[in-house]
């Protein structure tokens, strides 16, 4: 049976929570590594179960972590916990494959994108109940881009990027349920996000304002930036 939170709710939010997370050092899973005491994990379902529309709460954990999961969890939200995959699309699939019938929006969230604030989760499942099939948080990229290549002996810039159509892009990304189940089940090749295998099906992606609170976790300093942003998240 799958754990429920708010039942009038019509949002499914999965979280891949397998990876190994090697650029955060030595450790175990990533998902499972502490910031300010608490796993990463926990901050990330803490603020999904505060956005009011959320239903249902898929965790895609390690095959080994299964249980020690479903008990880290079952103090902050009721959470559904399914084995993971090998890769993150893999684990993504085995997510949606628990989303009970009924749910029609379904938000794929990034464990490591721990203090995303649930005005941001509302904000794209909004986009998607209003109509638009797929829905991800952007943010304007600050930094100069350069396309480089290969030299004699150190790489040669080819030129430089007009980054006012360039945007960076976080998590939660949003869709309806069949237009992600239609991208998984018709994927052949394995990309890092699910709005890039519904763009590869051809389905049109809108973008809504990110948040600079959903940085990813991804390296030890960002940990640290994560513990100062936590008085503001």
């Amino acid at each position: 049976m799958t754990a429920q939170l708010n039942a009038r709710g019509d949002v499914a939010v999965l979280v891949p929570a397998a990876g190994a997370g090697l650029r955060l050092g030595p450790g175990g899973p990533k998902a499972l590594r502490l910031l300010a005491g608490e796993p990463l994990l926990v901050h990330a379902i803490r603020r999904i179960a505060a956005a009011g529309s959320v239903r249902v709460i898929v965790v895609a954990a390690p095959a080994a972590e299964v249980e020690a999961v479903q008990e880290l969890l079952a103090p902050v939200a009721p959470v559904t916990v399914v084995a993971g995959g090998a890769e993150r699309q893999e684990s993504v699939a085995l997510a949606l494959a628990a989303v009970p019938a009924g749910v029609d929006i379904v938000l794929v969230h990034d464990a490591a994108r721990a203090l995303t604030p649930p005005q941001l989760i509302e904000a794209v499942a909004a986009a998607v109940r209003a109509g638009h099939p797929a829905v991800i948080p952007v943010l304007p990229v600050v930094d100069t881009i350069k396309e480089v290549g290969p030299g004699p002996e150190l790489e040669v810039v080819l030129g430089t990027v007009d980054r006012a159509v360039l945007r960076s892009v976080q998590t939660p990304q949003g869709f309806r349920h069949d237009v992600l189940a239609a991208a998984h089940a018709t994927a052949a090749d394995s990309l890092t996000d699910d709005a890039g295998l519904v763009e590869k099906a051809g389905v049109p992606v809108t973008c809504v304002p990110g948040s600079e609170l959903a940085l990813k976790i991804t390296r030890p300093l960002d940990l640290i930036l994560a513990e100062a942003l936590l008085h503001v998240s």
